[in-house]
């Protein structure tokens, strides 16, 4: 990747103030981001503060006057335009992409149609609801993933098989979404690139003893592995690659972001989904990525800024 000027970075910044933790589901996960990010933006000497957003956000941001909210709210709420088109009406920027992007990337169906469209892979899908014919779904799409149409962090998804476990496991996703989908299932390898404008991070690849890449396999589960670079030949590589750029900019994404997606025994590839606030947990695969380039946690901090402070929503 290219090289910064970190001086001129620092020089050019004013207060950023820090969102997280929110009130969706992965308000745990948000907490320990934002909470990463405002220590490296401390460490890296910005001023800087943090909101744990509630009710009485506007207030809060009003008060703190920022020069740039650095968006790391994971979920609905603040991953799918809705805190984008508050601070937009607030005249205040903020990092990640804008508002229709960050509204289609967060409905799993809504990026899904787009990419069937532009001829870009991914797997078959049906929504389910109450009237539902879960054998009609199984005999369609075989095994399939239950998944909440709007969320992350891999919560309320399910893997199953038949039409009984279907029916469960779509009340269960229901706890997450009010709409809930089902995907066929690609067994096969994952793999997860982070996208920061016309730059690609190196591809991790994602392996677990679990049935699939859980909340657990994510978060917690120490055996979890992650292999970069990934166990691809060149050519399968520039592929991966140009299938991950061509959806990023399909929804007109912008600043950081991070595309999964998986690849079938036959060596095809699927997109899954696209996540517009990656995690910067210590378990977060950007970071992670980052490093393998040189790119410690405080750099990628200045390279997100850097981009921000060039294209400035507001």
């Amino acid at each position: 990747m290219r090289t910064i000027n970190r001086k001129e970075i620092l020089a050019g910044l004013g207060h950023i103030v820090v969102l997280k933790g929110g009130k969706s589901a992965e308000r745990e996960i948000s907490l320990i981001s934002g909470g990463a990010v405002f220590d490296g933006l401390q460490r890296l000497g910005i001023k800087s503060s943090a909101i744990d957003v509630g009710n009485d956000v506007i207030a809060r941001l009003i008060e703190a006057r920022p020069d740039l909210v650095f968006n790391m709210l994971h979920g609905q709420g603040g991953e799918d335009g809705v805190i984008q088109g508050l601070l937009e009406t607030m005249g205040i920027p903020y990092t990640g992409s804008g508002v229709l992007a960050s509204a289609l990337a967060m409905d799993k169906i809504k990026s899904k149609l787009i990419w069937q469209r532009l001829g870009l892979s991914t797997a078959e899908f049906l929504t389910l609801d109450v009237k539902t014919d879960w054998q009609a779904v199984i005999d369609q799409l075989g095994k399939v993933v239950v998944k909440p149409v709007n969320g992350g962090s891999s919560l309320g998804i399910s893997i199953v098989d038949n039409a009984e476990d279907l029916a469960k496991e779509f009340q269960v996703a229901l706890q997450f979404d009010t709409q809930v989908m089902a995907e066929k299932c690609i067994e096969g390898r994952e793999f997860s690139t982070g996208v920061l404008e016309d730059q690609l991070f190196p591809t991790i690849q994602l392996e677990t003893n679990r049935e699939f890449f859980d909340f657990e396999a994510k978060y917690k589960d120490e055996n979890t592995r992650m292999i970069c670079p990934p166990e691809l030949d060149d050519d399968k590589y520039a592929e991966l690659e140009q299938l991950v750029r061509r959806s990023y900019e399909s929804l007109d994404c912008s600043g950081l972001a991070r595309v999964d997606v998986m690849q079938n025994h036959d060596g095809e590839f699927f997109l899954l989904e696209l996540n517009t606030v990656p995690g910067m947990t210590g378990h977060s695969f950007v970071p992670m990525a980052a490093q393998k380039v040189g790119i410690d946690f405080d750099e990628l901090l200045l390279r997100i800024l850097e981009v921000e402070a060039k294209q400035g929503k507001q």
